[in-house]
């Protein structure tokens, strides 16, 4: 399994920015997909965004336009880049990384909070 951790979570105005980061245990390039979920209580866990090996994108409708996902890869490390945050953003943010190498593995959360 690769290991995931994540931190820049905290609590934010609305309209406020944050940035998430994901540094994995493994290369990216051994890494199929990574990507950010986020589950609200009561709700099911959802894709936020993810970013193939091959640099590839992807993003649920609610957050196209306001969320950024990126990587660095020396450093091993995911980013997710939220602006424009929305009280509907608040939840626990978790990464996951899917490779054909080391199968599916997740980060355990950091929490997101908008309130003003």
């Amino acid at each position: 399994q690769v290991q995931l951790v994540e931190s820049g979570g905290g609590l934010v105005q609305p309209g406020g920015s944050l940035r998430l980061s994901c540094a994995a245990s493994a290369s990216l390039f051994s890494i199929n997909v990574m990507g950010w979920y986020r589950q609200a209580p009561g709700n099911q866990r959802e894709l936020v965004a993810a970013i193939t090996n091959g640099g590839s994108t992807n993003y649920t409708d609610s957050v196209k336009g306001r969320f950024t996902i990126s990587r660095d890869i020396a450093k091993r490390t995911v980013y997710l880049q939220m602006n424009s945050l929305k009280p509907e953003d608040t939840a626990a943010y978790f990464c996951k990384s899917q490779s054909t190498r080391y199968g599916i593995s997740w980060g355990q959360g950091t929490q997101v909070t908008v309130s003003s």
